[in-house]
């Protein structure tokens, strides 16, 4: 399993913030440092919520070796060549290390205020089906049309490393894009007997397309409550039930539920042995208090081998 550290700056982190993180990932020499593409959260006093992009690009030249991510940027915030145009500058500014996450959107909130059109469900779909073509396309030089979007133009420059990734929790339309146009499949944490039934999905779309299956990443991307030892995980647990108003009986049986990894070290790895046996080889395990560095650090040892 290859892990990789995933951020949420919407809710709180400046640049600097994020910029620590990406480093202190680096220096673990984790795969990957992604970050998500929200522009607000319901949290009060409203927290900084930068642009995944720009910030991105900032840590393409104050990183050298750990790759760099989007996950995902919504179609319905850029035209496709915004991102075409962007995904290449990064690719070129990070010297191939940057993995492009692409999805529909989801969070009508952040739409609502900043005027944005948030389409219902189905058009986005179509939106993101054409939306990867169109950036198929660009990538190779190539033309496309369709109903939303269409290009024409020798796009450069011409990205050497990026990487393409499709994510979602549908059970069927998301992995049948990720099997056609991807290089990674990404899905939102769950247990691993209800992302098994997706990954087939994925795989027999990559075949219908003329492609190896075994060549898509497939990857999640949650939460995990752990702690290398047994009082470490007691603490992380409480913190959690402690948030969410519940006891620990009813946190450890909730955590079950959503297929969150919990427990102490041990634990942990029985959790990621049942991922890694649907086809699941890289974990993004997501840390929401970019101010909390040092509680990220208490609980990596559960993810080292001893």
């Amino acid at each position: 399993m290859e892990y990789a550290l995933m951020t949420e700056p919407q809710i709180g982190g400046t640049y600097e913030q994020i910029l620590a993180a990406a480093r202190w990932a680096e220096r673990q020499s984790l795969v990957s440092f992604a970050r998500s593409d929200h522009y607000y959260s319901n949290r009060q006093p409203s927290p900084d919520a930068t642009d995944a992009f720009a910030t991105l690009a900032g840590l393409a030249r104050e990183t050298t070796t750990i790759r760099l991510a989007v996950l995902s940027t919504p179609i319905t915030f850029r035209h496709p060549a915004v991102i075409a145009k962007n995904a290449a500058t990064l690719d070129q500014m990070s010297v191939g290390r940057f993995d492009l996450g692409v999805g529909t959107g989801w969070m009508d909130l952040e739409h609502r205020a900043f005027g944005i059109p948030f389409p219902n469900q189905q058009v986005r779909f179509e939106m993101l089906t054409e939306a990867l073509g169109y950036l198929s396309a660009a990538f190779s030089g190539e033309g496309f049309s369709g109903s939303h979007f269409e290009i024409d133009a020798d796009a450069r420059p011409r990205p050497t490393g990026l990487r393409v990734i499709v994510g979602g929790s549908g059970a069927f339309k998301t992995p049948r894009l990720a099997g056609r146009y991807a290089n990674e499949y990404n899905h939102f944490l769950a247990p691993a007997e209800a992302i098994a039934p997706k990954v087939k999905v994925m795989h027999r779309a990559a075949k219908q397309a003329g492609r190896a299956p075994d060549d898509i990443t497939v990857s999640v991307m949650g939460q995990v409550v752990a702690g290398p030892d047994d009082s470490a995980y007691a603490r992380a647990l409480r913190s959690w039930a402690t948030k969410r108003s519940l006891t620990k009986t009813e946190a450890d049986q909730r955590l079950t539920e959503l297929g969150i990894p919990h427990g102490p070290k041990d634990r942990i790895a029985e959790q990621l042995d049942g991922l890694a046996a649907i086809g699941v080889s890289r974990f993004y395990v997501q840390w929401l208090d970019l101010a909390d560095l040092d509680g990220l650090a208490e609980m990596w040892p559960v993810f080292q081998e001893s």
